[in-house]
C-alpha cells in the first residue's frame, strides 16, 4: 500500500473512532430511559476500532490514534518516516468525526456544547472531579496498557486472526476504568476533535491528553521490546 492510501485509511477509521465512540456519549449514553449509559459508551469505543481494525488493518495497520504511532515506533514495529503522515492523518479524521457529530447533535434543539460534547478534561472538568494529577496517571497507564495489548496481540508468536478482538475489549475495558476520570482519551486524536468545537476549557487542557498517552506508549514500546529479545 502506498502512503496516500494508508493516510486515506487512517483518516477514515479515525473519523468512525470518533463518530461512533463519541457520538454514543453524546447521542445516546443520557438518552430518556433507554440511555446506554457509561458501560454502552465503553463498548461503543471498543466496537470502532474492532470493526475497523478488520475493515482496514491490512491497509494502514489501523492505528486511528498517535499515540499508537508512536508506541509501534517505540516497539521497532513502525517507521519514524511515516509517524507525522499517520498523524495528520489521524488529526483530521477526529476533527472530521466530530463535525459530522456536531451537524447531527446540533439538531436537536437542546444541544449545547457547553455540555462538553465528550471532551476530555480533568479537575473541574473531570466527570468525577479528579485532579490533575490523577488524570495524568491514569491517560499514561491506560495507554501504556493499550499499547502492551496491541503490541502483544499482534505480535507474530500469538494466536493469528483474533489481535482487533483483544484490542477492542481492552478498550472497552480501558474506558469502564477511567471515564469517571478524564472521559477517557488514551489518543491525542479523539481528545483534539471534540475539543476543537468546545474551545476554552477543552483546548487549555488539550496538552495533557497529548502528552500522557504518547508518553505511556513509547514507554510500552520499550518495555515490550524486553519480550522480544532471544535469549543467547
Amino acid at each position: 500500500m502506498n502512503m496516500t492510501q494508508k493516510m486515506a485509511a487512517e483518516f477514515i477509521g479515525t473519523l468512525w473512532l470518533v463518530l461512533g465512540g463519541c457520538g454514543s456519549a453524546v447521542l445516546a449514553a443520557t438518552f430518556p430511559a433507554v440511555g446506554i449509559g457509561l458501560l454502552g459508551v465503553s463498548f461503543a469505543f471498543g466496537l470502532t476500532v474492532l470493526t475497523m481494525a478488520y475493515a482496514i488493518g491490512h491497509i494502514s495497520g489501523c492505528h486511528l490514534n498517535p499515540a499508537v504511532s508512536f508506541g509501534l515506533w517505540a516497539g521497532g514495529r513502525f517507521p519514524a518516516n511515516q509517524l507525522l503522515p499517520y498523524i495528520i492523518a489521524q488529526v483530521t479524521g477526529a476533527i472530521a468525526g466530530a463535525g459530522v457529530l456536531y451537524l447531527i447533535a446540533s439538531g436537536n434543539a437542546d444541544f449545547t456544547l457547553t455540555d462538553g460534547f465528550a471532551s476530555n478534561g480533568f479537575g473541574e472538568h473531570s466527570p468525577g472531579g479528579y485532579s490533575m494529577t490523577a488524570a495524568l496517571v491514569t491517560e499514561m497507564i491506560m495507554t501504556l496498557f493499550f499499547l502492551m495489548i496491541i503490541l502483544g496481540a499482534t505480535d507474530s508468536r500469538a494466536p493469528q486472526g483474533f489481535a482487533p478482538i483483544a484490542i477492542g475489549l481492552g478498550l472497552t475495558l480501558i474506558h469502564l476504568i477511567s471515564i469517571p476520570i478524564t472521559n477517557t482519551s488514551v489518543n491525542p486524536a479523539r481528545s483534539t476533535g471534540p475539543a476543537l468545537f468546545v474551545g476554552d476549557w477543552a483546548t487549555s487542557q488539550l496538552w495533557l491528553f497529548w502528552v500522557a498517552p504518547i508518553a505511556g506508549a513509547i514507554l510500552a514500546g520499550m518495555i515490550y521490546k524486553l519480550f522480544s529479545v532471544k535469549e543467547g
